[in-house]
């Protein structure tokens, strides 16, 4: 089933070009909070109640997943931007298997593969709208990701990184300066959350 994710990926080089685009090397999932799916430019605002339901039944109907791949796969469909939380994906395979829209077996090892049924195929079926409309609004996130105001203020971004740990890594014994540093961030991290209030 062809949707967004597709143009998506036609648009932009394929799954994981939007990191390599952002250049975000050195600044992995930490850096930015932790992988709770939270941060990540307040991605988890796409997902309404009751959306990541559908978006896992649609990975599963592409093919069988264990849980950390679907978490994997959606960061690298958001560019790097996004990665829900184990502690969002597996209740939610669970109430998907409660429901009879999926199954899960065990493989050599102890893991669980989560494959789609037929009920299931059926209820992704019935609510096709609603899906397309789902991977609509990530694809159009991660678009507006890529787009060059974006980039300028990612490559603003990166500068400031690049300044900050070359002046403060080259004298990290030097309190007075280390302070200094975090005050600035500290101002000016205030006056970016500042904007449009």
């Amino acid at each position: 089933m062809k949707g967004p994710f597709f143009a998506w990926d036609a648009c932009c080089g394929g799954r994981g070009a939007g990191r390599a685009r952002w250049g975000f090397e050195g600044f992995g999932p930490e850096f930015w909070g932790g992988r709770g799916g939270h941060f990540r430019a307040r991605a988890g605002r796409i997902f309404e109640q009751g959306d990541l339901k559908y978006v896992i039944l649609r990975l599963l109907a592409e093919k069988p997943r264990h849980g950390y791949d679907i978490i994997k796969d959606l960061e690298e469909r958001f560019g790097g931007t996004y990665a829900p939380s184990p502690g969002t994906v597996y209740p939610t395979l669970t109430m998907l298997e409660d429901l009879g829209y999926a199954r899960a077996r065990q493989e050599e090892g102890g893991k669980k593969i989560y494959e789609i049924t037929d009920e299931g195929r059926k209820h992704l079926e019935e609510h096709s709208t609603t899906v397309e409309d789902i991977f609509a609004r990530i694809s159009r996130f991660v678009q507006g990701f890529l787009d060059e105001p974006m980039m300028e203020v990612n490559q603003a971004f990166k500068r400031v990184g690049r300044a900050t740990y070359s002046r403060a890594g080259a004298k990290v014994q030097d309190k007075e300066l280390l302070g200094r540093i975090r005050e600035i961030l500290d101002r000016t991290a205030a006056e970016i959350e500042a904007l449009g209030k």
